[in-house]
């Protein structure tokens, strides 16, 4: 059985206790929160930049978050994240790093990745997950730093999450995926009108008709689901629509009144949700 199936009841339980879960009153914890605040946040800088491939060394490259709190001898459970930006280069791993400072700070390392995108020579389909293989595949060279590379997690968020269930697809070395708004049926998305689902074609280098094949190379919905599969999505998302967070073989759990961006911040629910997920996920 996927183990997030036998977590799902207890998550669902966890979605009405948001502020008890993060200490903090309702009025704190907030939801639906804007791009802009975001990238307001401020955040604990990576402890590690490694070039992963060598195309594009400026591109090519993962940050290491580390735990500051680790016992001798203690190894933290391994986060490999993989950020969104409708697959463009006009949004860098940048974003993602109040996300990725609060997990470490939470006890985590986070392997996060940047990589070529639509914009870049060598970005788009198929090479932004080639470079999301590759880095993926870098973090079992990671055996300098106090890491738990038997229990490793592959996180993405929005398109980032579409690259992340790809990559876990018939990956063994994978032990879990979780999708945060992650798009799973590119085929599907690319059918939309907002300025992400556009984006598509752009990535794809071109829309369906004009390139089934590759949307079908691209499609996490024609692919096996990795047997530990979650999405969490939240119901107020207007960029990735909430029929997205069905795939056959993963563990849907959906969040009322979060937005795209609230599994980035890490004073929303949605964060809080995700941060109990995997406390449940590394301790079971």
């Amino acid at each position: 059985m996927n183990k997030f199936a036998c977590l799902s009841a207890c998550l669902t339980l966890l979605l009405s206790a948001f502020p008890s879960l993060c200490g903090a009153s309702e009025e704190t914890v907030k939801s639906n929160v804007s791009y802009s605040s975001v990238t307001a946040l401020s955040f604990n800088q990576a402890k590690a930049k490694l070039v992963y491939g060598a195309d594009n060394p400026a591109l090519q490259y993962g940050l290491l978050w580390l735990p500051d709190r680790l016992t001798a001898g203690q190894k933290a459970p391994l986060i490999v994240f993989i950020h969104g930006g409708c697959w463009l280069n006009e949004y860098d791993i940048q974003h993602s790093f109040p996300l990725s400072g609060a997990l470490a700070q939470a006890g985590y390392a986070v392997w996060s990745l940047e990589y070529r995108r639509t914009g870049d020579a060598g970005g788009g389909w198929p090479g932004s997950f080639a470079d999301i293989r590759q880095g993926l595949a870098f973090a079992s060279t990671l055996k300098d730093y106090p890491l738990d590379l038997d229990h490793k997690v592959v996180m993405g968020h929005s398109a980032g999450g579409h690259l992340a269930l790809l990559a876990a697809s018939g990956n063994a070395s994978v032990q879990a995926v979780i999708g945060l708004a992650a798009i799973t049926d590119i085929i599907e998305y690319s059918r939309g009108t907002n300025d992400c689902q556009t984006a598509t074609s752009g990535f794809m280098g071109g829309d369906y008709a004009a390139n089934p094949d590759a949307y079908d190379a691209a499609n996490p919905a024609g692919k096996p689901t990795h047997a530990t599969t979650l999405l969490l999505h939240g119901d107020m998302d207007n960029i990735v629509p909430a029929g997205q967070a069905h795939l056959p073989g993963a563990t849907p759990v959906m969040a009322e009144g979060a937005g795209h961006f609230d599994w980035l911040h890490p004073d929303t629910g949605a964060y809080h949700l995700l941060l109990s997920t995997l406390e449940q996920y590394f301790r079971d």
